[in-house]
């Protein structure tokens, strides 16, 4: 009894220390998880991010080296970091465990672009870009030098690294600026081009990747929308297509604004400098409208900003002086007469709008048409070429009411000719429809009375077949019997000839009549015995005639 619970104890001094052990682990392994989920645990929400930045292990000396001035902590295949400083990587939404004392842990909002909008974005990582460089290419985490990202940043949301980057979100950017040309927009950010025009780019900078220079490219932007990095380009929205531009001469009016008129119906001119006005070459003073519809073409778009700067500067120092300027010097070389009728008006017409032609061309404008719309010649010359005109107008058409009156008797007597010949035609018509009346039915009858002659020949032939085949049947059937007759007869004398005798062959005739079934019985008779043999074959006979009228019984 004694030795039992000896062993009992031994085997409890060995356990106490076991269980002290596992009780142990137990409350350390408590007290490490409230570390960890109370203490360690953070919780990123959505729309949020992590942003990390490691301290180093305080206890015991354990330290690491500070990563480079403006690079990221290094971290090892296993993301442990190596270095001291910020990491790259933001943790997204979720739980993360990160013990604050040597890690520094920071939430950070993700970046939204709304629509219609675009980032701007700053690298301060990385090496310094070269002099006179403030450019630099790649994506977000994707540099390896400070600067303004070339890039710009698209609607959207983003998870961006605070440290590293710095956005600025701007929408659509007008810059204005007064020239000598006029007021010029430069388009940057959320640049939309619209239907009709399009936007010629100013690079602010090269770009190698291109291979562009700083200034104005030649290729253009059509309608559309497009981000632009306001630190890189510029857009000029520019107008394509054709305008008209219209140089008007002034008219005095009534204190009503009603217009006033001369003796011979055209308005009186302003005495202003309105419209273009130059003496001809007999000295009159000449009035004159001109019309151009010119344009500018997607191509030549470019060479119009580098050139003038705007459309609007277009206008007002290309076309309206080169219009005024060609006029004057193409109407000077004529007359006031010239300009006003017959073919040198035409001419000057023609020459004008060729020369504008040239000149814009030159410019690199397009024209598609110069009118000259009106010339206003002085009222002193005007009235007597007018008479003069107005005269050989009333013999013009005076002639012409003589050529007309002529022409209306030749009509009449034309249409009393037609009338005549109308007439004439039908009468004609009525007279030929009776003659091919007349002649059908004489031609009917005609043909009908020879219908009646021709069916009496051809009944009188038939008769005449009909009578010849009755003749020839009659014929026909007499030779076939008389030719029967001798074929039987001749077929009676063939079978005598065959038998040898007569007799022969009537003997043949009654064999071939006797029935199949007849049998011939040879009695043997001797001599003087016949009489007394006859008896038994009667009997025999008689026998043999019963036994068949038994088998084959007669009917009633």
């Amino acid at each position: 009894m004694s030795s039992l619970s000896n062993s009992s104890r031994s085997r409890a001094k060995r356990f106490v220390p076991a269980g002290t052990l596992a009780l142990l682990v137990l409350v350390c392994a408590g007290l490490w998880s409230s570390i960890e989920w109370g203490y360690n645990r953070i919780y990123v929400p959505e729309g949020k991010s992590l942003l990390l930045r490691y301290k180093g292990f305080p206890l015991f000396g354990m330290t690491k080296p500070p990563a480079e001035p403006g690079h990221f902590a290094r971290v090892d295949d296993g993301g442990n970091p190596l270095e001291i400083g910020y990491l790259e990587r933001l943790r997204g939404p979720g739980r993360h465990f990160y013990c604050p004392l040597w890690w520094e842990r920071e939430l950070v909002d993700d970046l939204v672009i709304e629509g219609g909008h675009v980032g701007i974005a700053a690298c301060k990582m990385g090496d310094d870009l070269p002099r006179g460089e403030f450019l630099v290419d790649g994506g977000l985490g994707a540099t390896t030098q400070k600067g303004i990202l070339r890039n710009v940043l698209a609607p959207g949301r983003y998870r961006i690294n605070p440290y590293a980057y710095s956005v600025e979100v701007i929408g659509e950017q007008v810059l204005k600026s007064d020239t000598k040309s006029g007021t010029q927009e430069k388009h940057a950010g959320w640049v939309n081009v619209p239907t009709g025009l399009v936007g010629v780019i100013t690079h602010l900078a090269p770009n190698k990747a291109l291979g562009t220079l700083p200034g104005i490219q030649n290729k253009v932007l059509q309608p559309g929308i497009y981000p632009v990095n306001p630190k890189e380009a510029q857009v000029d929205i520019i107008g394509v297509g054709f305008s008209i531009t219209s140089v008007n001469s002034n008219f005095k009016r009534e204190p009503d604004g009603q217009v006033l008129l001369d003796e011979s119906g055209e308005p009186i001119i302003a005495d202003d400098d309105s419209g273009i006005r130059f003496p001809s070459n007999d000295g009159f003073d000449i009035h004159m409208d001109f019309t151009a519809v010119w344009g500018i073409t997607p191509q030549q778009a470019p060479d119009v900003l580098r050139k003038f700067g705007t459309t609007e500067a277009v206008e007002t120092k290309v076309v309206i002086p080169q219009i005024e300027s060609i006029c004057r010097n193409q109407g000077s070389r004529l007359g006031a007469v010239e300009l006003l009728v017959g073919e040198s008006r035409m001419k000057f017409q023609e020459d004008t709008t060729a020369a504008f032609e040239r000149v814009l061309q030159e410019k690199d404008l397009t024209l598609l048409h110069g009118l000259v719309r009106h010339i206003y010649i002085p009222l002193d010359v005007r009235e007597p070429i007018q008479q003069r005109f107005i005269a050989d107008e009333i013999k013009l058409t005076n002639e012409q009411k003589q050529i007309t009156r002529k022409t209306e008797a030749t009509l009449q007597e034309a249409t009393a000719k037609v009338e005549y010949e109308s007439q004439r035609i039908v009468v004609e018509t009525e007279k030929l429809e009776a003659e091919r009346i007349a002649e059908g039915r004489r031609t009917s009858e005609e043909t009908r009375a020879e219908t009646v002659q021709k069916q009496a020949a051809i009944d009188k032939r038939t008769a005449e077949i009909q009578a010849q085949a009755t003749i020839l049947k009659g014929e026909a059937e007499a030779t076939a019997k008389k030719l029967l007759e001798q074929a039987k007869a001749q077929k009676l004398q063939l079978a005598v000839s065959a038998f040898g005798s007569a007799e022969s062959y009537n003997q043949w005739v009654f064999a071939t009549g006797l029935p199949e079934d007849l049998k011939l019985n040879l009695l043997y008779a001797g001599d003087g015995t016949f009489w007394t043999d006859l008896k038994g074959f009667s009997d025999t006979l008689l026998g043999r005639q019963q036994q068949s009228q038994s088998h084959n019984p007669p009917s009633p």
